[in-house]
């Protein structure tokens, strides 16, 4: 297993670096924080902490007194005015990611997916117009495929009300560096799982409700006939890619798919995840009604682009990953569950 993008060849673009990182106490925001200490940044984390959505303090345990915690919602436009001041890099990572509540609370999922962002936007082109943001985007966008693999010409038509705020979100973020020259890039993650992943309730995605119910030996219920197919990025792979365009210029305004080359069922998934953690069961049921209207069937993505150009590509294998996402919690389950 080749190894990740060495800290060595990172610190000259972050070492003394003001870093700012929306959704910063949250599964990826964390643990990007982690990364970015290891190489010397100055990083700041914004988090709201409000209880759903994932931020929690454990997830910087042991880099407490090397970042800058502060409780703001993204949503607050004066806030988000003065974060933004004297930052180099805005890694962009809050959002509301749950397709369900997105379904039922249409409203929320809209302040914060699409009208924070454009207030970010502004808070950056008036106040930091030299910053370079990187923004969070997601599968979700495409909607159903036409197409496998899917790559970043496929036509975007979501399915749920999180597909399209996310997809005005991100072409905010490539309309200003279009129209104002803000340097950006969006990339659009797959499945990403592993360490400090909310485990809490079972509304951001099937990867942590299953790693919770293997955990705790309880029954996992599979939705349709498990065939359905998907990519995985495990956490580090991710931050890897989060690092690696944001300081190259050549991703100025563009748009790459994250993804991976093991194209696994959510049955052949789920078996191994049981098969690793050494207990659990699962059992196939129908799909709920809601849950069934914003299904996308297959979904596996080529990150064709992003290795080309930038020479990315997944690292760690999907049982790998696995196996280092179950130990994590095994020593450190229980401010994870509520």
């Amino acid at each position: 297993m080749t190894a990740p993008v060495e800290d060595a060849a990172l610190s000259e673009a972050f070492q003394g670096r003001k870093v700012l990182v929306t959704g910063g106490l949250g599964f990826l925001g964390s643990s990007l924080a982690h990364r970015l200490v290891a190489v010397g940044a100055e990083v700041t984390l914004v988090d709201s902490l409000i209880p759903e959505y994932g931020g929690n303090l454990e997830n910087i345990r042991g880099i407490e007194d090397r970042v800058h915690v502060n409780i703001a919602d993204v949503r607050d436009p004066h806030s988000m005015k003065y974060l933004v001041q004297g930052q180099q890099y805005l890694f962009n990572l809050a959002g509301q990611v749950s397709h369900i509540d997105s379904m039922r609370d249409p409203f929320t999922d809209l302040e914060i997916n699409c009208r924070a962002q454009l207030s970010i936007l502004e808070a950056c082109r008036l106040n930091n117009p030299e910053i370079r943001i990187v923004f969070a985007g997601t599968r979700q966008q495409y909607g159903r495929p036409d197409y496998l693999p899917v790559d970043e010409k496929h036509l975007s038509r979501p399915v749920d009300v999180n597909g399209i705020n996310k997809m005005a979100g991100e072409w905010y973020h490539i309309l200003y560096a279009n129209t104002y020259d803000i340097r950006t890039t969006s990339l659009r993650l797959t499945n990403t799982y592993g360490p400090r992943m909310l485990l809490k309730h079972n509304r951001q995605g099937f990867v942590p409700w299953f790693t919770r119910l293997a955990l705790l030996g309880e029954e996992i219920q599979i939705f349709g006939d498990g065939t359905q197919r998907r990519d995985f990025n495990y956490v580090d792979d991710v931050i890897d890619a989060l690092l690696l365009v944001a300081p190259d210029e050549r991703t100025y305004g563009e748009i790459y798919n994250l993804g991976a080359d093991e194209i696994v069922s959510l049955l052949e998934f789920t078996e191994l995840l049981l098969e690793l953690a050494g207990k659990g069961r699962y059992r196939i049921v129908p799909f709920p009604e809601e849950s069934k209207k914003i299904d996308i069937g297959d979904y596996y993505g080529s990150f064709e682009k992003i290795r080309t150009e930038i020479g990315w590509s997944p690292k760690v294998t999907l049982e790998e990953g696995i196996r280092r996402t179950l130990a994590y919690y095994r020593d450190r389950l229980e401010p994870y569950l509520t």
